[in-house]
């Protein structure tokens, strides 16, 4: 078995296996180039040879033991039939949902045919994985309900995401509704990624700790447990990942209650504090600094080389705490993936 989907289904592996969020982006040269043939962020998500090499070519370099599918979690909302365009600069930009009409106008009916381009991708790099890497595991995902509500009803990335929390508490019926939505056709989503070639995957709630402990429990563990029982019941033995970004010490009812094998750590999480805040038979990843890769050296050795101590002798997979960083060097994440390994 590929040694990511042992630590994923419960073994201590050991080294690691190793893969970062945004391995595939702006750092690598390659990607670069090959984004320059597509002006139009959405169109190259949707462009299955493009986004499956962009997904292999970190493969190539670095031989990571999992393969990020690439896409953005924002596709879902799109395929949904809401706008969505993204700017240089300003990220991405949608019409803002806030009213009920409009989530009731969300067409779940033809969202599986509008990614059948990302579906087509997952083949494509499941077929070179397969020939030409056949250690590395293929990693589909989806965003959380949650953090997609926040982008859909913000019209965009924001640093409080106030429209949002305003409309789950004055609105309720109404988010419950468009949280109900995200949730089922994400099922509906991953369980096609998995068809079509996704051996893991992994669910990214970045904007989790904006909620207090009630609005977590009920915006972004019941979305994760529904979705991880509905995955685990049509496609048994496949590994999910939760990632609930800045959750704190809810992390641990996240970990007992979400139904997730692995969970995530963010940069601000202690490894230390969250092993014996978890039960031992849950997997953990992460979480190096994005800036300690940045700066590598030094730094980043005696950064990744705590969070290897406090990860010794369970299931753990070595990733960051957050995506790498466009400025960094690919040098630094190839030294990273060696002291990993161990060389």
């Amino acid at each position: 078995m590929k040694r990511l989907l042992q630590a994923l289904g419960g073994d201590a592996v050991w080294p690691p296996p190793i893969w970062l969020m945004r391995q595939a982006g702006r750092y690598l040269p390659e990607y670069r180039q090959l984004r320059a043939e597509t002006p139009d962020f959405v169109s190259f998500c949707l462009d299955p040879k493009r986004a499956a090499d962009a997904t292999l070519q970190p493969i190539r370099r670095f031989g990571m033991d999992g393969a990020i599918l690439f896409s953005d979690i924002l596709i879902l909302p799109w395929a949904l039939g809401r706008d969505l365009t993204f700017t240089e600069g300003h990220g991405p930009r949608l019409t803002p949902l806030r009213a009920v009409d409009e989530v009731l106008a969300l067409d779940k009916s033809r969202f599986l045919d509008r990614v059948a381009p990302v579906l087509e991708t997952i083949g494509l790099i499941r077929s070179e994985l397969a020939q030409k890497h056949p250690e590395t595991a293929l990693i589909g995902f989806v965003g959380a309900p949650f953090t997609v509500a926040c982008y859909m009803i913000e019209g965009g990335g924001s640093k409080e995401f106030a429209e949002t929390r305003r409309m789950a508490a004055a609105s309720p019926g109404t988010f419950d509704q468009l949280i109900a939505v995200l949730t089922e056709t994400s099922i509906d989503y991953l369980s096609a990624q998995i068809a079509a070639g996704a051996e893991a995957v992994m669910l990214f709630d970045s904007w989790a700790g904006l909620l207090s402990p009630t609005g977590f429990e009920r915006h972004v563990i019941g979305p994760a447990a529904r979705i991880a029982a509905a995955i685990g019941q049509r496609h048994p033995g496949v590994p999910m990942i939760g990632f609930p970004r800045l959750a704190g010490t809810m992390i641990a009812a996240y970990a007992e209650q979400a139904g997730v094998g692995t969970v995530g750590m963010d940069t601000a999480a202690d490894p230390r504090v969250v092993r014996r805040l978890v039960p031992e038979a849950t997997g953990l990843q992460g979480n190096l600094d994005p800036f300690a890769l940045l700066q590598g050296g030094e730094v980043m050795e005696r950064e990744a080389r705590a969070i290897l101590d406090a990860m010794n002798n369970r299931p753990f997979v070595f990733n960051l705490g957050h995506g790498v960083m466009p400025p960094t060097p690919p040098a630094h994440v190839a030294a990273l993936v060696d002291l990993v390994r161990g060389r």
